[in-house]
């Protein structure tokens, strides 16, 4: 089984040279971040989406689109216009495309050991977020959050200090506790050392990499970061039974 992962789209539509490219593949994963692009006009970027949804509804092979922080704040029942890169005047045409497409959109997907979210799920978030989760469940929590508390998985979160004191995470996501739209590569791995780093392996974009990290000399193999195509125009993963690889265009920078 031939898996495909493909990055942050950001409105770009080089997602249909990978598709092209890789039309043996059994199954395609988006991870997530189709809107707010600052080269790319906005009613381009709600074009691409319609066309990865079009995608979507006539492959004849499974297509998962993931939730990013970037889309989050444009979906019905989130009311956040805080995040970098939120577009005021798009937003009214935005909102509508996604709550028009919202059951298209999960947060997360899992195919054996590997577990694909946006930025990452950590055990800190998940003991302090999802009550009763595990490893076997806390795919299938995660994403009935987002279908029925969509905001309690916002890229904001607060860890209690007390009874009486809330510590609130900082703007960037460099923090243990931050959940799987927003939490970035160091605090991922951090939070996860002792605990999901032995059970699962994760497939994120969400923070810009110059190249997904192939060889695990970082992630000791258990982390692939595969937003390059901002910066590498070209890099995606593929999982072909439960080995990975690195997937390329011909056009990919050097």
């Amino acid at each position: 089984m031939k898996l495909v992962a493909i990055g942050d789209i950001h409105g770009r539509n080089i997602w249909k040279q990978i598709v092209a490219k890789e039309h043996d593949a059994d199954e395609f994963v988006f991870v997530g971040d189709y809107f707010d692009s600052f080269t790319v006009k906005g009613v381009d970027q709600i074009n691409n989406f319609l066309d990865i949804i079009e995608f979507k509804e006539q492959s004849k092979i499974p297509v998962t689109l993931l939730i990013g922080n970037h889309d989050h704040h444009y979906y019905p029942g989130v009311d956040d216009s805080g995040t970098s890169g939120y577009q005021t005047l798009m937003a009214p045409s935005i909102k509508h495309v996604v709550g028009d497409n919202k059951q298209y959109l999960q947060a997360a997907y899992q195919v054996g050991k590997f577990v694909f979210s946006h930025a990452g799920f950590s055990s800190d978030w998940l003991d302090d977020s999802v009550e009763g989760w595990n490893v076997s469940n806390m795919v299938d929590r995660v994403n009935e959050l987002l279908q029925y508390q969509p905001g309690l998985i916002a890229y904001r979160s607060f860890r209690m200090i007390n009874e009486t004191e809330w510590y609130g995470a900082q703007g960037y996501g460099d923090e243990t506790f931050q959940g799987p739209l927003w939490i970035r590569p160091k605090s991922l791995m951090r939070a996860n050392y002792d605990t999901l780093r032995k059970q699962i392996i994760q497939v994120v974009g969400h923070t810009p990499q110059d190249n997904i990290d192939i060889k695990g000399k970082a992630t000791g193999g258990r982390y692939y970061f595969i937003d390059t195509l901002e910066y590498n125009q070209g890099q995606y993963l593929i999982v072909t039974d439960g080995v990975v690889s690195l997937g390329k265009l011909d056009n990919e920078k050097t």
